[in-house]
């Protein structure tokens, strides 16, 4: 996190800023004056000679040797903490002409000011030059990126458990976790700011890592998160409604995922192209192409036309999926995941192509996954499985298109089995989506429970009246036989469900996944839907899972 508090980000319960553990222990300084040359800004005499070992964007994490980026936020600029972040040490400063004003009506600021037009924009690349991140000159870890609307987060966790089962030492950056070779540091952002993604991939190199997955999310791309990072592989999942409050349009959001697929982000990619913005998407790159098909019709056994790979006969085993992956070569990888749902098989398959793109050899891939089955790795709060009579299961789905995914998914075959629904909408996010929300559920689910997601700064109560709008109204249009009701808080509204559930039953509580905090008018309120679920199902006299994995 920084000062400015950047669009799509939220502040830590432990309060903003906090990245321990993301950068290299040893930096080799760069002088001022090299920095300045790299975005075309003079930097006068024995300023020229400083030192520069590191850079941040928060005074609160400015260590000795740092340049301060001193950008404007949602409600103060970062040249207002100028002062404690010279206090920690910075060596310089660069800001913009706002914050040369403010600098200018300060006490005198002790270490040289740069001055660029949109410094933001030079960050990324700033950082790279800093920590030698991906050297031209030296080994770096093989970057696998991920994005589109859904399915980011799986498919980064099993690209890196794959790697891991080819006998890789993996990094993974990420919503949940980031993971550099030692312990795990919890996310606060689906990708950091490119400071820390710089610092962290330097990190890598230094610990000796072979590859490292990342999730690339639009906003990401849009607040220059990413910039001076090339990818060995971008993977694109799909693109769905999410995030037209930041994008304004379809068209605009996939405008912004498609810059990750232009020569110097990425040297080639891996296109699912199930959708029209994944067939667009592989005929507009930039670079080498490699396309996916997941969902042949008709369970077919021939590749579609558009597809270099392609996921035929898929077979239920277990609570998950086994299908062969082809290639329109006649190559055939035979692939599982213990995890539910289609999406998931899509998931898999898209890991799998990205890292035969990464320059794995199809046999040793095919022995990997035979072995190590790396495709039934848990991953936190997606298709969490809690206990199973009833199934109880806590996804992220917070979006119309996961929402139906994860409701077709844990749908029971069994005569008699409901599906029990737990969620509601995200604060001060897209609108649009609210009531779609409420229909996709009261068409999906016997028992629809609208409760509270994360409302931020906005009122609840609307939040929820959206949301109910839409499954009320599809109900009675279209003649729909489920139940539907208001719960809240949303701890509440969990223990509703369980209340509710008999041992054939399915529960969903969708929109949270791994997240541990509950956002509401500022102030961060713990909430764990997996704690609350365990919780209720115990009171109960349900069983719930003691090693909290998702079984296949």
């Amino acid at each position: 996190m920084s000062d400015q508090n950047a669009p799509g980000a939220s502040a830590a319960p432990s309060g903003p800023g906090s990245t321990p553990g993301f950068r290299p222990t040893a930096v080799a300084a760069v002088p001022l004056a090299t920095i300045g040359e790299a975005i075309g800004v003079v930097v006068p005499g024995a300023s020229g000679s400083v030192p520069v070992t590191g850079i941040s964007l928060n005074s609160r994490t400015v260590e000795p040797g740092d340049l301060y980026v001193a950008l404007p936020g949602a409600s103060r600029h970062g040249a207002d903490f100028v002062s404690q972040a010279v206090a920690a040490g910075a060596a310089a400063v660069l800001t913009d002409d706002a914050g040369a004003r403010l600098l200018a009506f300060s006490h005198d600021i002790a270490v040289p000011v740069l001055l660029a037009g949109e410094p933001r924009s030079l960050v990324g690349r700033l950082s790279a030059l800093i920590y030698r991140s991906r050297p031209q000159d030296g080994p770096a870890p093989a970057l696998y990126g991920v994005t589109g609307t859904n399915g980011k987060t799986t498919t980064t966790y099993f690209i890196n458990a794959l790697l891991q089962a080819l006998g890789q030492k993996t990094g993974l950056i990420g919503t949940i976790e980031i993971l550099a070779g030692g312990e795990p540091i919890p996310s606060l952002l689906t990708t950091p700011e490119s400071t820390d993604v710089h610092a962290l991939l330097a990190l890598m190199r230094e610990r000796g890592l072979d590859a490292a997955s990342m999730e690339v999310s639009s906003h990401a791309i849009s607040f220059h998160r990413v910039d001076g990072v090339e990818f060995d592989v971008a993977g694109f999942t799909n693109l769905t409604q999410d995030h037209l409050d930041l994008h304004g349009s379809m068209e605009e959001y996939f405008q912004t995922k498609a810059r990750l697929f232009t020569p110097g982000r990425a040297r080639r990619a891996v296109v699912t192209v199930d959708d029209d913005w994944g067939v667009q998407l592989a005929a507009s790159a930039g670079i080498p192409v490699t396309t996916l098909a997941t969902h042949v019709t008709g369970g077919g056994t021939s590749l579609p036309a558009a597809a270099d790979w392609a996921v035929l006969q898929p077979a239920p085993r277990g609570l998950g999926t086994v299908f062969t992956l082809r290639h329109r070569d006649g190559t055939e990888l035979r692939v599982h995941t213990g995890l539910p749902g289609s999406f998931n098989v899509a998931n898999a398959a898209l890991a799998t192509v990205m890292v035969l793109a990464g320059g794995h050899d199809a046999a040793a891939v095919q022995a990997a996954l035979d072995t190590g089955d790396p495709f039934t790795v848990a991953v936190p709060g997606r298709m969490q499985l809690v206990s199973t009579a009833p199934a109880a299961v806590v996804d992220f789905a917070h979006n119309p298109d996961a929402l139906a995914r994860a409701l077709e998914a844990v749908r029971s075959p069994e005569p008699g089995s409901r599906v029990i629904i737990v969620f509601g909408a995200t604060g001060q996010r897209d609108q649009g989506k609210r009531p779609a929300m409420g229909a996709i559920a009261a068409r999906l689910a016997d028992i629809v429970i609208v409760s509270d997601d994360d409302p931020h700064d906005e009122d609840a109560a609307e939040i929820r009246a959206d949301v109910l709008v839409g499954a009320v109204e599809a109900k009675e249009h279209e003649g729909l036989d489920c139940s539907i009701m208001e719960v809240f808080p949303r701890d509440a509204a969990i223990r509703k469900a369980v209340e509710l559930a008999e041992p054939a039953d399915t529960i969903l509580v969708a929109g949270r996944g791994h997240e541990i905090w509950q956002e509401v008018k500022g102030v961060n309120l713990a909430l764990d839907d997996r704690v609350e679920l365990r919780s209720a199902l115990t009171a109960r006299g349900f069983t719930v899972l003691e090693d909290h994995r998702i079984e296949s």
